[in-house]
């Protein structure tokens, strides 16, 4: 595959990312406003400012074009320049943390592994950003694991943040190949084990016509903003159908990490070419 086309299909992935952050991004606020719109399929007034989850996934967008992988160092220099330029975009506390410390000149490596007293980060952060790298590296899947596992490690070492990061990565990767297999068996066939594992095979029993509801009440909605409580419902969303708009609407109708699931579900989904944006909803987002 050439690499024109990964960075074409890196670049759409990007583009439903944000859109989807941008989307979910505006149901947070007052609790009845939001449920009305959200039942009602009323779409927010524009602009659809978009967060730290396009920021990063920008980044990795920008450092794969320059490089053609993602070389760590300028990656998690890159994650730190545009947290400085831009620390509104609602960057989580830890993610703050360790890119404070690596704008400051440590060395990514201890400033991602020490967090959390040594554990490592395990939230959702790693896997917000992961869409692009499964859509630029889906003719490869090996190249899918270790890349994802890069750019994951940078902020997310405990071994659930870098599962839920490769995972969503392996989504992405499977909508813009030639698909043989379910979305959740090429998926479960290279995810890492652990809870992260364990709990994307639960997702993976429930049939598309569950209700949202009952699915996010099993899984999780993000609500906790980790690996755990994120990735495995935002890839029974996005499994669940191949209509962009209607997965969106599903997927924020659970609340939780509303700007977080949507976009993780919107980047999973536009890595194919056969699925399309509204082009409103591209209008209503702000400007990358």
């Amino acid at each position: 595959m050439g690499v024109d086309e990964r960075l074409k299909r890196a670049k759409r992935s990007l583009e439903g990312l944000s859109v989807g952050d941008a989307f979910g991004q505006k149901f947070f606020g007052d609790s009845g406003v939001v449920w009305s719109r959200v039942v009602g399929r009323i779409e927010p007034p524009a602009p659809w400012e978009w967060t730290d989850d396009t920021a990063m996934a920008r980044a990795v967008v920008q450092v794969l074009e320059s490089h053609r992988q993602l070389a760590p160092n300028h990656l998690a220099d890159t994650f730190a320049r545009e947290y400085r330029r831009e620390p509104f975009r609602g960057y989580g506390a830890g993610a703050a943390e360790v890119l404070n410390q690596i704008a400051d000149g440590t060395p990514w490596q201890t400033a991602s592994s020490l967090l959390f007293r040594g554990s490592g980060s395990y939230g959702n952060g790693a896997a917000m950003r992961a869409a692009p790298i499964g859509a630029y590296f889906a003719d490869d899947e090996q190249a899918v694991i270790e890349q994802a596992t890069i750019a994951s490690q940078l902020t997310h070492f405990h071994p659930d943040g870098i599962a839920g990061g490769v995972a969503v990565a392996l989504a992405a990767a499977w909508w813009a190949r030639p698909r043989d297999v379910s979305m959740f068996e090429f998926v479960l066939d290279h995810t890492p084990p652990g809870a992260v594992r364990r709990a994307i095979q639960r997702a993976s029993e429930f049939g598309r016509d569950s209700k949202p509801s009952v699915v996010a009440g099993e899984l999780g909605n993000g609500s906790r903003i980790t690996a755990l409580d994120t990735v495995p419902f935002c890839l029974w969303s996005a499994a669940r159908t191949d209509d962009f708009e209607d997965a969106l609407w599903y997927t924020v109708g659970v609340l939780g990490d509303r700007d977080t699931n949507c976009a993780i579900v919107g980047g999973i989904l536009a890595s194919s070419a056969e699925v399309a944006i509204p082009e409103r909803w591209t209008e209503a987002r702000e400007p990358l």
